[in-house]
């Protein structure tokens, strides 16, 4: 078991370091290059979908004091989704607006 978390924080690091790279200059990844046109928004959606992997592999490692399974079931849930939302709103399209 230890393998999969272990791999979920290797992975949740990657997810951190391309959010940030995204977030710094506004480099995306080749292939969702056309489809994300707010790249400091994907980078934040990065940075928590990362945090929440590798918080998760931090408890399950006994690396921090791990609280009750509710907290870490919810606050580590609000990570994700957060994160998966504002992914989706980064790729979404933006509006013009003309000024008068």
């Amino acid at each position: 078991m230890e393998w999969v978390v272990g791999s979920g924080m290797v992975m949740g690091l990657l997810v951190i370091t391309l959010g940030m790279a995204s977030m710094r200059t506004g480099w995306t990844l080749p292939w969702v290059r056309r489809r994300v046109t707010r790249p400091r928004l994907y980078g934040l959606a990065g940075l928590l979908l990362g945090a929440s992997c590798v918080i998760q592999g931090l408890f399950y490692f006994h690396v921090v004091p791990s609280p009750s399974w509710e907290f870490r079931f919810f606050g580590t849930n609000a990570l994700m989704f957060s994160g998966l939302i504002l992914m989706g709103v980064s790729q979404m399209r933006q509006s013009r607006r003309r000024s008068v």
